[in-house]
């Protein structure tokens, strides 16, 4: 037998939780064939089979909470896919002779003591085969499954068996008298419909983790507007041009990556972080792109952004975004980040005030290009594309002047595309 464990899954992360069997007992595994898919704070990760075989017990449920190193399955190496185990098989060999032995001999012991012993002597094979994601249903609906005829010809239990059971239930509730009804957290909604949905665990550390950064840090927030005319007339001389050329878009975050880059090396505060009673000084420049997937909010970094062109950072974003909304970041993708930029504009968000990435002390908010009235002087008035930012920073070691002063800093540079470049 060789058992399955829990693997390394990478610098400060400790534990999962099991998220989806791939794999289901009986079922012949190969040496490197995932058998599990586990979810961690941050990315989800797939569990491989470290020897040939045949599966033979789920140690641990869907919904299970795991630690590294823990055992969370068995592989038998000598088993037959469908046909269990070797011990199972040699105990259904055995268990005819010890039946016709057990005949032979009277029993002299009462029926109520056999019937204690035998319950107490329950093994595993005598559990009512059932997968684990039917487990979990049968007690979150309240059902024994060893009260559950299974109608599979193996008789293995399936979904619709407990339903049928659940049925029978209600219909045997239904005939008795009706009794007072006791109080319940039911009626804290009196009556009106609820669902009750868990919270994954990537969405508990999320929010675990942003209370701790209110709580820790003196955030604040200070806002600015950047007139977006540059930009857009120059995406639309180059845009085709630049496709052409790269295989990529020019977006948007090219522009505000180079722009945060440049006012970072002009405020270096902002690029640090506070350890202890040191404020670390970062000198090189990973920036974190935050992006909504289906599951929550994720930072994958673009590694030396400095040093990387319009189009190699558009690259990267695309390829960062597109492994995050298929689930299929590494914890490398997510690591480290010396600064972060949000984007609510592609939602509509007008203004908002984001909050940190501990342990970084500042991040900046996009949002939508709305055009808006702007006085050009005090007699021309001009509909320009508008977009509000929003810088929130960690007060402990930014100041307000520091803060205000790069996001000017950063309006200035979107604002002539041409001194943006010189500076990136």
């Amino acid at each position: 037998m060789a058992e399955i464990k829990v693997p390394e899954l990478g610098e400060s992360v400790t534990e999962g939780t099991i998220a989806e069997w791939l794999k289901k007992p009986g079922d012949k595994v190969e040496q490197g064939e995932n058998i599990a898919e586990l979810e961690t704070d941050k990315v989800n990760v797939e569990i491989p089979s470290e020897k040939t075989g045949v599966l033979q017990e789920l140690l641990k449920e869907e919904g299970d909470n795991v630690e590294v190193g823990e055992v969370i399955a068995v592989v038998d190496e000598n088993g037959e896919a469908g046909g269990g185990s070797s011990e199972e098989k040699n105990s259904e060999k055995a268990a005819p002779e010890k039946e016709s032995e057990e005949k032979q001999e009277p029993s002299k012991e009462p029926a109520a003591e056999k019937t204690e012993e035998s319950t107490k002597e329950e093994s595993p094979a005598d559990r009512p085969v059932a997968s684990p994601s039917v487990r979990k249903y049968a007690r979150e609906q309240g059902i024994d499954l060893n009260e559950v005829s299974g109608s599979d010809p193996k008789g293995r239990v399936r979904k619709e068996d407990v339903d049928n059971e659940v049925k029978g239930s209600s219909k045997k509730e239904e005939k008795q008298p009706e009794k007072p009804a006791a109080k319940s957290e039911k009626d804290e909604f009196e009556g009106k419909p609820v669902e009750r949905i868990k919270m994954s665990r990537r969405r508990q550390t999320i929010a675990s983790r942003l209370k701790e950064v209110q709580q820790e840090t003196a955030m604040l927030t200070t806002f600015n507007e950047v007139d977006m005319s540059a930009i857009m007339d120059l995406r639309k001389r180059r845009k085709d041009t630049f496709q052409e050329q790269h295989d990529v878009r020019l977006g948007f975050m090219s522009f505000f990556t180079k722009g945060v880059i440049a006012a970072l090396k002009k405020y270096p505060l902002l690029n640090a972080e506070i350890q202890a009673t040191e404020v670390i000084k970062k000198q090189f420049y990973d920036i974190g792109m935050a992006v909504s997937t289906d599951d929550g909010l994720v930072v994958p970094v673009v590694r030396d952004a400095d040093r990387k062109t319009f189009a190699e950072i558009e690259q990267e974003i695309m390829d960062l975004s597109l492994k995050a909304r298929d689930n299929k970041l590494t914890l490398k993708d997510l690591q480290g980040g010396t600064f972060t930029i949000t984007n609510g504009g592609v939602f509509g968000s007008l203004l908002s005030t984001p909050i940190l990435n501990a342990p970084q002390v500042g991040i900046l908010g996009m949002h939508t290009i709305q055009w808006r009235p702007v006085a050009i002087d005090q007699d021309t008035m001009e509909n320009r594309p508008m977009m509000y930012t929003a810088l929130s920073y960690d007060h402990r070691i930014v100041d307000g002047k520091e803060a205000v002063s790069f996001l000017v800093t950063l309006k200035q540079l979107l604002e002539d595309p041409e001194n943006l470049l010189l500076e990136g």
